[in-house]
């Protein structure tokens, strides 16, 4: 598999963000909350929203940092995701809200995303 970040895997469509955050499962991997629903028709095995909260982060190049940094750590570490989800045949919509005040390293949030793909996992595998 590519190690990209396509269209196909953002989530975009307001109908089912509004749908992950009534009805999706919810967990916390700091520095990152994690929201996450099972979807019946996926259009990728997992599409993606990353949020840098205006609270958080006043500028909106720190905001456009973290989110970069958390791309870019998402799409090198999604090979296992997508294997499970391929797997049992299922897709998932997933939101990524960035929580700390302070922005992390490269390496610092390639571990936490590390930790959040491995409880993401345990997660999925719990609930089918």
């Amino acid at each position: 598999m590519a190690f990209t970040f396509s269209k196909a895997e953002r989530l975009c469509s307001r109908k089912q963000i509004d749908r992950l955050y009534a009805e999706g499962h919810r967990f916390v991997a700091f520095p990152f909350s994690v929201q996450w629903m099972v979807v019946d028709t996926p259009t990728s095995p997992c599409q993606v929203m990353i949020v840098a909260p205006k609270r958080r982060f006043k500028h909106a190049v720190d905001r456009n940092h973290v989110r970069r940094l958390t791309r870019e750590c998402y799409r090198m570490r999604k090979q296992h995701l997508y294997d499970l989800l391929n797997e049992h045949g299922i897709g998932i919509v997933l939101s990524l809200v960035y929580i700390h005040n302070e922005i992390t390293s490269f390496e610092q949030m390639g571990h936490k995303m590390d930790k959040l793909m491995a409880a993401l996992e345990k997660e999925i595998l719990a609930t089918l």
